[in-house]
C-alpha cells in the first residue's frame, strides 16, 4: 500500500476575514474530494484570513500512480482557486 501525501499552503491576499477566507477553501476542499476522490482538510493557519495550509493525501498501490494524482490535483488546485501557492510539500509512504 502506497500512502501520497501533500501540504499546501495558500495566499489569500484579498480575504478580509476567516468568514471569506472559509468560504474559498471549503469551497475548493469539497471540489478536490469530489473530483479525485481524495482525503482533504485544512490543516494549519485556521485563525489566520490571508493564509490557509490545506493537506490532502491518496492510497494506491503504485509511487507513480501517487505521484500522478497529487501533480492533477496541484493543477486543478493553480486552475480553479484564484489564491496563490506559497509552497508544497509532498511526501510519499
Amino acid at each position: 500500500m502506497i500512502v501520497g501525501t501533500c501540504t499546501v499552503t495558500l495566499r489569500i491576499p484579498w480575504a478580509s476575514s476567516l468568514k471569506e477566507k472559509r468560504m474559498v477553501i471549503k469551497s475548493l476542499m469539497d471540489r478536490m474530494k469530489n473530483r479525485f476522490n481524495i482525503s482533504v482538510a485544512e490543516v494549519e493557519e485556521q485563525d489566520n484570513h490571508k493564509t490557509a495550509v490545506i493537506g490532502f493525501a491518496c492510497v494506491t498501490n503504485e509511487t507513480a500512480h501517487a505521484n500522478s494524482i497529487i501533480d492533477k490535483v496541484m493543477n486543478f488546485i493553480e486552475d480553479n482557486t484564484e489564491a496563490e501557492i506559497e509552497d508544497e510539500f509532498r511526501e510519499i509512504l
